[in-house]
């Protein structure tokens, strides 16, 4: 699939991300990755940047497989799906990822 802007592609993510259990697992995956990644800064300590990139798409994977049923975003677009993940994140954590998701059912 082919999009024209980020926009275009967050769309496509959400729709990708429709059950609750998949956002908390991409959620929890995101933010262990972010704790192991800074960890790594600070005590530099690389291994533990190379386990906040497992554990982030692992827990990220799993959801995809077992809980979603679907192929992650990641494979075809990693960038994209990269930004989406810390915005879906920010969303969540400030309680507006369901208003967010509403309006993109709306759209569809």
């Amino acid at each position: 699939m082919q999009f024209k802007s980020f926009d275009d592609f967050w769309v496509f993510y959400l729709t990708q991300h429709r059950k609750l259990s998949t956002r908390r697992w991409h959620c929890c995956g995101t933010s262990i990755a972010v704790l192991f990644i800074v960890a790594a800064a600070v005590v530099k300590w690389w291994c533990l940047l190379f386990a906040g990139v497992l554990v982030g798409y692992g827990f990220a994977w799993y959801s995809h497989f077992f809980v979603e049923g679907n192929r992650p975003a990641t494979f075809g677009h990693p960038i994209w799906s990269f930004l989406c993940d810390f915005k879906m994140l920010g969303l969540t954590l400030i309680g507006g990822i369901n208003k967010e998701i509403k309006r993109i059912e709306s759209i569809e």
